[in-house]
């Protein structure tokens, strides 16, 4: 039986505000296998950072999270209390976020930024703790890494400091790595370094990743298992060798033919594109949530619950019509 290091069904995250009640994440289920990665994909406005923030309990406290099971490292965090969620985050759990010049504190150095969260969890020394920092720095390729403890990230490029944010993510050598966009502000030379660093750390410490993104070149360079993520809810999820072959939801067939083939995209020629954009999630919606932009949509789309169709193992769709939808 595979291990699971994360098992949460049934989330829900809604905020409130001016207008009414946000339902930005509505019921996802998301389960991911030890040493797995499974990118989460989908547009911008779609969920994707508030299910991870949720998983790290940092979203603020008027936001009302559910969920019929919160299961991490085999342990039930149900009650999700800030004083256990505090207790994993950094040990079990560690996050890199999406922008590392937002993410570190420009008042402090790299090395206390790296030894903090280590020295309250494990009650290391201040030379223990050092020497872990140095440790983790040459590990992510950060060069003279003893020496760098004492400089402020105004002192780094921003892939070195995308570089120490997954050196701080991994100073408490967690079991599950969620990483927010990781590379969306770098150069495609530096993301490329960024992505074959976290095949490679995740391979030597046998990590569990979440990798949000919704650069599905990302995806296909990396991730075992794809989730994708529409207006709150997972969509489609299949492995990726089988998510980019035979794609069985509208929405992921759009988002993959958006993207240009070598051989095949002429040059200068435009990029289908799905029309319209991501409902507004005030409120409560009823059926499918792209049945507006979809070019299959019938009658039957409106009612609910959305079924969750099997197409193979591993493989399922939300989506009435999935039979009618060309692999």
């Amino acid at each position: 039986m595979t291990e699971m290091m994360l098992d949460i069904r049934n989330l829900k995250v809604s905020i409130p505000t001016d207008r009414g009640m946000l339902n930005a994440v509505r019921g996802v289920d998301l389960q991911i296998a030890k040493g797995e990665t499974l990118c989460l994909v989908g547009e911008s406005g779609c969920g994707k950072s508030l299910t991870a923030t949720s998983i790290m309990g940092l979203l603020p406290r008027y936001a009302k999270v559910t969920s019929d099971r919160f299961e991490m490292a085999g342990q039930d965090l149900g009650t999700k209390t800030d004083a256990k969620l505090a207790k994993l985050r950094g040990r079990d759990v560690a996050m890199i976020f999406q922008d590392p010049t937002s993410a570190l504190n420009p008042t402090l150095t790299i090395g206390r930024q790296l030894t903090e969260g280590v020295m309250r969890h494990e009650k290391l020394s201040r030379s223990e703790a050092d020497a872990r920092a140095i440790e983790m720095l040459d590990r992510v390729g950060i060069a003279n890494p003893a020496a760098r403890l004492t400089q402020y990230p105004h002192g780094f490029s921003g892939g070195q400091r995308q570089r120490i944010m997954i050196a701080s993510a991994l100073m408490g050598r967690p079991g599950l790595l969620i990483a927010d966009e990781p590379t969306t502000a770098l150069d495609v030379t530096i993301q490329a370094q960024i992505l074959t660093l976290l095949g490679e750390l995740q391979a030597d410490l046998g990590l569990s990743l979440l990798l949000i993104t919704h650069d599905l070149g990302v995806v296909a360079a990396i991730a075992d298992t794809v989730a994708v993520m529409y207006a709150g809810r997972i969509a489609e999820r299949a492995s990726a060798v089988e998510l980019f072959a035979a794609p069985r939801h509208p929405y992921t067939k759009g988002l993959l033919a958006a993207i240009p083939v070598p051989g095949v995209t002429r040059r200068g020629s435009e990029l289908p594109a799905i029309p319209g954009r991501v409902p507004g999630l005030i409120g409560t919606m009823q059926g499918c949530a792209f049945r507006d932009r979809c070019s299959i949509a019938g009658p039957e789309c409106v009612h609910d619950p959305v079924p969750l169709v099997s197409i193979g193992k591993g493989h399922s769709v939300e989506c009435v019509k999935a039979a009618e939808v060309p692999a």
